[in-house]
């Protein structure tokens, strides 16, 4: 009875939903969650305002892949897997127009590889005036600020505006998201200034929590994060985009660093490189989480090209971090770099291939590298459809005698259906 009252619950606050947003789905500084946000970084930043009354704009998006991949290891100690559909998954977004110049954002997984019952994402207020307190107030300083506060996706590097976040997959012109990952929901607070000729930046804190609580743990209830990031985007010409960003994540302290394993929506990459003896699913298969326990400095460089249907993006990742109970930090370095060629109708086409490597040293003392090869193709049968397909090879090197991981291995071949709106 009470699942029953949940469903009927949830399908009115949708047909609410549908019905206020069914004249104009378009919000003020918003990203589309469809081919039109492809390549759209930070929030938009413009003075002009479409704003009438509150509106509720109801969205969502679903992903279901067909799997085809091997995976071998020196131990043969792995399960064995084959060819089938991986559980398909949903988002559901709201996205609230709450007054000139201030917006809400709201995403909960409906379905996801780590959980098959709805949990929120998370969400924040976006706020480009300060109209509420009173009309032209700080007018031309907001003219280039805008706010973000609330538990909420951190802006750290620009890789995580281009991955899978579960259903919501069109950004993504592969399947697998980076190997290491970085993605992470925390309380806190971003301020951008847009500079209006290409030069803008961003500082934030958050509390460096992903699971909220009020219990002390070594005598704290949590830590701090401090984020930065300085960029310049610019059309040079009207075939050519240039942008460059430098970012960085750290913290003095912080209960548990998340920042690569917070995403409890898992890996493409299902089954891949489990124990046969495992009694449960390793949700983040096919990642590398440096496991620093307290303490991190993450840098993340980006550069993105764009000429014509031709683009290139990059990521320079350098990393260092420690446990309480080491007494040196360990470093890890991330290099990845891709480049698509979108052409037919709109671009509704594109072909591309990515490198990525991880080098790392295990708090064992090991020093081990990871590398992945993906070649991918997509096509977009309409602006909110998109049809993927991948090829991915993935190997570890290294790793000590007797790891799961020595001599490891995964390839083959992946398709993605995704539907956003």
């Amino acid at each position: 009875m009470e699942n029953n009252v949940k469903k009927v619950m949830l399908l009115g606050v949708l047909l609410i939903g549908f019905i206020l947003s069914a004249q104009n789905r378009n919000l003020d500084n918003y990203r589309q969650p469809d081919q039109r946000g492809i390549n759209v970084f930070e929030p938009q930043k413009d003075t002009l305002t479409t704003f009438e009354s509150l509106k509720v704009r109801t969205g969502g998006s679903f992903a279901l892949q067909f799997q085809a991949l091997d995976n071998e290891n020196a131990s043969g100690t792995l399960k064995e897997i084959g060819s089938n559909f991986n559980l398909a998954t949903a988002n559901l977004d709201f996205d609230v127009a709450l007054y000139d110049g201030v917006n809400m954002h709201l995403r909960t997984y409906l379905s996801s590889r780590h959980h098959n019952e709805p949990y929120v994402k998370g969400g924040y207020f976006q706020v480009d005036k300060l109209d509420f307190i009173q009309k032209g107030f700080l007018e031309d300083f907001m003219k280039h600020v805008t706010i973000k506060i609330g538990h909420m996706e951190t802006n750290y590097g620009d890789a995580h505006f281009r991955r899978s976040d579960n259903a919501q997959a069109i950004y993504n012109p592969f399947i697998g998201n980076l190997i290491m990952d970085s993605f992470t929901t925390e309380v806190g607070a971003e301020v951008y200034y847009n500079t209006g000729n290409g030069f803008f930046g961003m500082l934030g804190f958050t509390n460096g929590k992903l699971n909220q609580s009020v219990e002390e743990s070594d005598g704290t209830t949590g830590g701090a994060v401090f984020l930065a990031k300085l960029g310049y985007d610019k059309q040079i010409e009207e075939d050519l985009r240039v942008r460059l960003t430098g970012s960085v994540y750290n913290t003095g302290y912080s209960q548990n660093v998340y920042l690569y394993a917070a995403d409890r929506a898992g890996s493409r990459y299902y089954d891949v490189l489990q124990d046969v003896a495992a009694t449960s699913d390793n949700f983040r298969s096919g990642r590398f989480n440096p496991a620093y326990g307290n303490k991190i400095t993450a840098v993340m460089i980006n550069p993105f090209v764009k000429y014509g249907g031709l683009e290139v993006f990059g990521t320079i990742e350098l990393t260092s971090g420690r446990s309480l109970a080491e007494t040196d930090r360990r470093n890890t370095e991330q290099f990845a770099g891709e480049a698509i060629y979108r052409f037919g109708s709109n671009e509704n086409i594109y072909i591309g291939g990515r490198y990525n490597t991880v080098s790392s040293e295990l708090a064992s003392g090991d020093d081990v590298t990871i590398d992945r090869f993906q070649l991918g193709a997509g096509w977009f049968m309409t602006k909110n459809v998109l049809l993927k397909a991948e090829y991915v090879n993935q190997e570890y090197s290294d790793y000590p005698t007797g790891d799961l991981l020595e001599g490891a291995s995964f390839d083959g071949l992946m398709l993605e259906a995704v539907i956003s709106f």
